[in-house]
This record gives structure tokens, C-alpha cells and sequence, in this order.
């Protein structure tokens, strides 16, 4: 009885492991068939800043540090002449360089040239020059408004 119950046991072990050749074939068809339903791969392309998306990160990394001299009573040091660039450095959509571009650039430049030029004050012309980043970007491009408004000097 025992020998007829191990034999029976190894036999519907064996049967178990039988591969089908069936089963194959249709997982071969529906492999097939998902491959014609599948979208063509995409070329992928690497993002790369403007020239006027690269100076506004700079000038960001620039007025935290600068942010941070303020507060501890250094001096600010000279204007960074780079920064007006801004007015020339070629942007992702040229057409976006219009009047209310130049205009809030403009109003930019002026408010970082006053935190050189009246250290005294430079906390509230650095403010100032927050505003005027965050007026132009509320204009045009919304994206970095809540990064730009951690910059100011509370």
C-alpha cells in the first residue's frame, strides 16, 4: 500500500513538471502581438538651458550669497557687471523678449546696482530686486516664484 502511495506521488509530481509546448507557441503569439501594439520609441533628448535660463540661475546662487552677507552686516562687495546680460542673453522663446521683458529687466538692474551703490539700505534693495524677479516672472514665466520668494530678507 505504501509502495502504490509513494509510486502515485511521484508520478503526479513528474506529470506536474510536464512542459507544455502549446502554452509556448500562444505566449509566443501574444508577445508578437504586443509588439505591434507598442508605441516607437522616442529619440531621447537632453534638456539644455538658454543663456538667459543659465544667468538667472547664476544670479539666484549670487543673491543668496549675497542675501547672506546682508544679514551678517558684510559688505556687498562691487555689482556683478555680468548680470546685465540680461538684456542681451538669448532666451528659449525670443519672442518673449518684449516691452514688459525689457521694462522688468530694466527695473532689475537698477535695484541691484542700488545695494552696491547705497549699502545702507541694502536690505530693502535687495527686496526690491526680489519684487521686480518675481514681477516680471508673475508676468511671464511662473515657474521659479516660489523659489524666488524664499530669497527674501524677512
Amino acid at each position: 500500500m505504501k509502495k502504490v502511495f509513494i509510486l502515485a506521488v511521484i508520478f503526479i509530481a513528474l506529470t506536474a513538471c510536464k512542459k507544455e509546448t502549446p502554452a509556448k507557441t500562444e505566449t509566443v503569439k501574444k508577445d508578437t502581438a504586443a509588439a505591434a501594439c507598442t508605441k516607437p520609441k522616442k529619440e531621447f533628448k537632453m534638456y539644455e538651458m538658454s543663456e538667459l535660463a543659465a544667468l538667472m540661475e547664476q544670479m539666484y546662487v549670487e543673491n543668496e550669497q549675497l542675501k547672506q552677507r546682508i544679514l551678517k552686516g558684510e559688505a556687498v562687495g562691487h555689482f556683478p557687471e555680468h548680470l546685465v546680460k540680461i538684456h542681451s542673453a538669448a532666451m528659449t522663446d525670443e519672442s518673449d523678449r518684449d516691452a514688459f521683458f525689457n521694462e522688468q529687466a530694466a527695473n532689475f538692474i537698477k535695484a541691484q546696482e542700488l545695494i552696491y551703490n547705497d549699502p545702507k539700505n541694502a536690505k530693502q534693495h535687495f527686496n526690491d530686486a526680489v519684487t521686480a524677479c518675481l514681477n516680471c516672472h508673475e508676468g511671464k514665466c511662473g515657474g521659479p516664484i516660489p523659489r524666488i520668494k524664499k530669497l527674501y530678507i524677512k
